[in-house]
């Protein structure tokens, strides 16, 4: 199954726009609290709002992530399913436009089901 309910929040609130929060957490290996607070200063950093993309970007650069485009028109659509089956290993935060989610060896890490989504781009780690 490419994806696995992930949740995080310390309220356990849903629906609050907290996905990079969550999709940081995971990739970085740290807790809620500490990826909102990485957000928070880099969007301060920025003078821009910690859930764009640019702030994204600029918390995984600062840990060593790289990014890539994906082709994301039909009708040879991409979906998230399709990146999970052909990165079985490592750790990637993909990009949909107004989402962000991790996949962690092949499954994404989301509090709703972001498989059938079509992502544009995804940050990884070089040598994996």
């Amino acid at each position: 199954m490419p994806w696995q309910k992930f949740n995080n929040n310390p309220t356990g609130r849903t629906g609050i726009g907290d996905c990079a929060v969550r999709a940081l957490s995971v990739a970085l290996g740290i807790d809620w609290e500490q990826a909102y607070t990485e957000l928070v200063a880099m969007g301060f950093a920025m003078a821009d709002m910690p859930s764009s993309n640019a702030v994204i970007a600029g918390v995984l650069r600062k840990h060593g992530f790289n990014r890539a485009s994906l082709d994301d028109t039909c009708p040879d659509c991409y979906t998230a399913e399709d990146f999970c089956q052909d990165h079985p290993q490592g750790v990637y935060v993909l990009g949909f436009g107004n989402h962000v989610a991790t996949v962690v060896n092949g499954v994404i890490q989301d509090s709703w089901d972001s498989t059938m989504e079509y992502p544009q781009y995804f940050f990884y780690k070089k040598g994996q």
